[in-house]
C-alpha cells in the first residue's frame, strides 16, 4: 500500500510538470523504479506509459479549447509521430542504445545554450509556415520525436517543444499545447505495444492515471493563466534537470 501512495504522489506531480512544458518521466519513472525495485523495467515503462497517456491527453484536451492549434499541420504531425514510436521502439530491439545515452546530455545542453543566448525565442507566436509547408514540416518533427520516444525517451516533450517553437515559430504556450497531443500518439504508440506484451500492471496504472490527470488540470490551468514567458521558464529548469538525470545516467554508472 505505501508503494502505491508514493507512485501515486509522484504521478500527480509528474502530470503537473508534465502538462506545463513536459518532462514528468523525469519524475514517475525513478518513482516506479524505487517502489517496485524487484520489477522488470519493462513493466514498469509499461505501467509509466499507462498512467501518462491519460494526463498528457487531458492536458492536450485543455489546450485545445482555450489555444487556437494548427489542425491542418497537427493531424498528419500525429500521425507520423506514432508511425514513428512505432519504428523506435522496433529499433531499439535490434540496435543498442548506448551511443544515444552518451550523447543525449551534450544535445540537451546546446538546446539549453541556444534557448538561453536567444532571449527573445519562443516568447511570441509567429508562425513561419502555413498550409501544405507547415503540415510538412509539422510531419516530420512528429516522427523524427517520435522515432526518437519509441528508441530511447528521455526529454521526447521538451524536443517537441523546441523543435515546433525555433523551426515553426511557434511561442512556447502553443508549442507545448501542440507537444501534448503529439506525446498522446507517441505514448499511445509505446503503451499498445507494451500491452500487447503483458508488460502493463492495469491495477497500478489506473490509479496513478487519476492522480496524473488532476495534477495535468492544474498544471494546464497555470500553464495558461502566466502565458509563454511562463512556459518558457519552465521549460528551461526542466531541460536542465534533464541534462543532470541523463548526465548521471550516462556517465556515472
Amino acid at each position: 500500500m505505501l508503494e502505491l501512495l508514493t507512485v501515486t504522489c509522484a504521478s500527480l506531480l509528474a502530470g503537473f510538470v508534465d502538462a506545463i512544458v513536459g518532462g514528468g518521466g523525469l519524475i514517475l519513472v525513478p518513482a516506479l523504479f524505487g517502489a517496485f525495485p524487484a520489477a522488470a523495467p519493462a513493466t514498469l515503462f509499461g505501467t509509466n506509459k499507462g498512467a501518462a497517456v491519460w494526463g498528457t491527453a487531458w492536458a492536450g484536451l485543455q489546450y485545445a479549447r482555450r489555444v487556437q492549434l494548427p489542425w491542418q499541420a497537427l493531424g498528419p504531425a500525429a500521425v507520423a509521430a506514432l508511425a514513428g514510436a512505432g519504428v523506435g521502439a522496433w529499433t531499439v530491439t535490434q540496435l543498442p542504445s548506448d551511443l544515444l545515452r552518451r550523447a543525449l546530455p551534450l544535445v540537451l545542453l546546446g538546446l539549453l545554450v541556444y534557448t538561453l543566448a536567444r532571449k527573445d525565442l519562443g516568447r511570441e507566436h509567429a508562425p513561419r509556415f502555413h498550409g501544405r509547408a507547415e503540415a510538412l514540416r509539422a510531419a516530420l518533427i512528429g516522427a523524427g520525436i517520435g522515432f526518437y520516444d519509441g528508441f530511447f525517451g528521455p526529454g521526447t516533450g521538451s524536443f517537441f517543444v523546441f523543435l515546433l517553437v525555433r523551426w515553426l515559430g511557434y511561442d512556447f504556450l502553443h508549442a507545448s499545447a501542440c507537444a501534448k497531443l503529439l506525446n498522446t500518439a507517441t505514448n499511445l504508440s509505446a503503451l499498445g505495444l507494451f500491452a500487447w506484451a503483458g508488460h502493463v500492471w492495469w491495477q497500478v496504472a489506473l490509479v496513478m492515471a487519476v492522480a496524473n490527470v488532476a495534477g495535468s488540470l492544474l498544471g494546464t490551468r497555470l500553464a495558461l493563466r502566466h502565458g509563454a514567458g511562463f512556459v518558457r521558464g519552465a521549460f528551461i529548469a526542466v531541460v536542465a534537470l534533464l541534462i543532470l538525470k541523463t548526465g548521471s545516467d550516462a556517465f556515472l554508472r
